[in-house]
């Protein structure tokens, strides 16, 4: 493999881990709005204030739109408000480690579709190993089964999101990220207008507690994302996303005190593991291809 493959897929695996603290970071913030306003004028806040943030950033008023494939970026956006509004009515009522672990079936099931050497079959079972032994089991009990089926359908929309971030749409990462945000927050924004919270939004110290999810959760995140997007395969983009979970369980641990078990931390070693050798070993399996090639 090249010395700059390797440097995109190094890269694109930085981008991924920032994102992921990114997200998991903010997670604690978006709960504490939802003690002053509905769940899904949080959700639709933090996509809208993206969206100005990126659009701003990266100039939008230079896409050439003629050029844009809207059924890309319509499927983009789309997924964008499912896969926001749905995880965040699922931790309203869930756990976050627990709520990240139940939507993570969707990236896993497209790297499971994307899976044809041996050893990402290895890689895909450690992952979901790692899963079972993160899932607190002595309280399955008592887990509030709707909010099970919100994360369950936040990662269906997760799954379509990495399928939708692959395709063409004819124009930069970044400016696909901003127009799939606006398509998000128009989505949601409706719905924010009935709540009758918008005027509240904009108070401060609020506005400022938005804008930080915005960056934190949407604007920074996605663009990492949609970054590494371009250097990974779904294989091991669905694969390294089962990071995720252990960001979160952690994240729990760090800043909400969440106590993890032993068996949580060997799901983190787990899931770590998997991670690791799903890239290793992809890139050697594109080595080898490149070498058949020339």
């Amino acid at each position: 493999m090249s010395s700059s493959n390797q440097k995109s897929q190094l890269h694109a695996l930085g981008f991924l881990i920032l994102a992921m603290l990114s997200v998991q970071s903010s997670a604690s913030l978006a709960k504490f709005l939802f003690q002053n306003f509905p769940v899904l004028t949080v959700s639709a806040m933090r996509l809208c204030l993206g969206a100005m943030i990126l659009a701003f950033i990266f100039q939008i008023w230079r896409i050439n739109f003629s050029q844009v494939h809207w059924k890309a970026i319509l499927a983009y956006g789309f997924a964008l408000a499912g896969m926001n509004a749905l995880f965040y009515l699922s931790i309203e009522r869930l756990p976050i480690g627990i709520a990240v672990a139940f939507e993570f079936i969707g990236p896993l099931s497209v790297a499971l579709y994307h899976a044809r050497q041996k050893y990402d079959f290895v890689w895909v079972s450690l992952a979901i190993g790692g899963l079972i032994l993160l899932f607190p089991f002595n309280q399955a009990h008592s887990l509030d089964w709707i909010g099970v089926l919100f994360a369950v359908s936040a990662g269906a929309c997760w799954a379509l999101y990495i399928i939708a971030g692959q395709k063409p749409s004819g124009i930069s990462g970044n400016h696909t990220v901003c127009l799939g945000m606006t398509v998000g927050a128009c989505v949601l924004l409706p719905i924010t207008f009935f709540s009758g919270s918008m005027g509240q939004v904009i108070e401060l110290p609020y506005l400022f507690y938005f804008i930080g999810l915005a960056i934190l959760a949407s604007a920074l995140p996605f663009s990492l994302e949609m970054l590494a997007l371009r250097n990974l395969t779904p294989l091991s983009f669905g694969t390294l996303m089962s990071l995720e979970p252990a960001v979160a369980a952690l994240s729990g641990f760090i800043f909400l005190g969440e106590y993890l078990l032993w068996n949580q931390w060997l799901a983190l070693a787990t899931i770590i593991a998997a991670s690791v050798g799903c890239t290793i070993t992809t890139q050697k399996a594109r080595q080898e291809r490149e070498k058949k090639v020339s």
